[in-house]
């Protein structure tokens, strides 16, 4: 052997144990986890990043994403319980929690693409014909998406993912049905405003009846004092006026006959045509002749 195949040799066997040397290291990253596989057999599941080491052409390494992944699901016509139809664009989160069982179930997440948007379908199509639009369109949407998302991991448990969450992103009427569900949900709304009205017009007759009816009480029952104290008035009234009577009948007399003329003679153009004798001038003596 020549030194010429001597070297040829050498540079072949390096050349091999290169091969054989990067063959045997392969690397996982921090957003990675790995099986490594021989003859289909799992010998390691790794799910810490580094450089780690396998048998050359023996082993293999498959290498999932541990990251949340998302998956769009293409625009679907589903069924209310009305039978009407809504347009519903949806959206799933899902994390590879158990990579064995995944390689064992599905194997890639292409095909995990594929069968998890015909379960979030199928899941959304159940759901939704059990309920009615209305509650679709509100904040009760929530709740159905939390229904949705509950059955959809229980179906993937399986495959060795967690459903993280399934939500719509939109959610549409057909054009050929907008205007008969606008119509109707008009319709709704109006007879809602329509008893909401009657109910605040029969609370409002209620509390105007009561009102007035304490207001009939209420005047009723301020005549009734005023009654009263008018009637005590008038009796502390009369025993005043006896009582001055009795003490100074004369003065009392006197104090009267005033009081009758301010009453009977009231007014400045008040004329009297008469004698000037009698009871009613009995206090004013006797009068001077008129001047001739």
């Amino acid at each position: 052997m020549n030194k010429s195949q001597l070297l040829f040799g050498v540079i072949v066997a390096g050349v091999i144990a290169v091969i054989t040397l990067f063959s045997s290291l392969f690397t996982v990253n921090q957003v990675e986890q790995a099986l490594v596989l021989q003859f289909g057999q799992l010998q390691r599941e790794i799910r810490e990043p580094g450089l780690y080491i396998k048998i050359p052409f023996l082993q293999s390494v498959v290498h999932y994403d541990k990251r949340v992944l998302n998956i769009n699901v293409a625009q679907q016509e589903a069924l209310d319980l009305d039978q009407k139809k809504i347009v519903v664009d949806m959206y799933g989160k899902f994390r590879i929690v158990d990579p064995l069982r995944f390689y064992q179930s599905i194997r890639t997440e292409e095909a995990l693409t594929s069968q998890l948007s015909n379960i979030m379908r199928e899941s959304l199509l159940g759901i939704l014909a059990s309920v009615e639009m209305s509650r679709v369109m509100t904040a009760e949407r929530a709740d159905l998406m939390r229904q949705i998302t509950a059955e959809v991991a229980q179906r993937t448990r399986q495959y060795g993912i967690d459903v993280i969450d399934v939500r719509m992103k939109r959610v549409d009427l057909p054009t050929e049905n907008s205007k008969a569900v606008f119509d109707r949900m008009r319709t709704q709304r109006q007879q809602e405003a329509a008893g909401i009205r009657a109910s605040g017009q029969r609370d409002a007759q209620a509390l105007r009846a009561e009102a007035d009816k304490q207001q009939v009480i209420i005047v009723a029952n301020a005549h009734r004092e005023a009654e009263i104290l008018r009637g005590e008035g008038d009796a502390e009234a009369t025993r005043i006026y006896n009582d001055a009577y009795g003490r100074d009948p004369e003065f009392f007399d006197l104090y009267r006959s005033l009081q009758a003329m301010e009453i009977g003679l009231s007014g400045d153009t008040t004329t009297y045509v008469g004698p000037p004798a009698g009871d009613f001038f009995r206090f004013f003596g006797e009068l001077p002749p008129p001047t001739p």
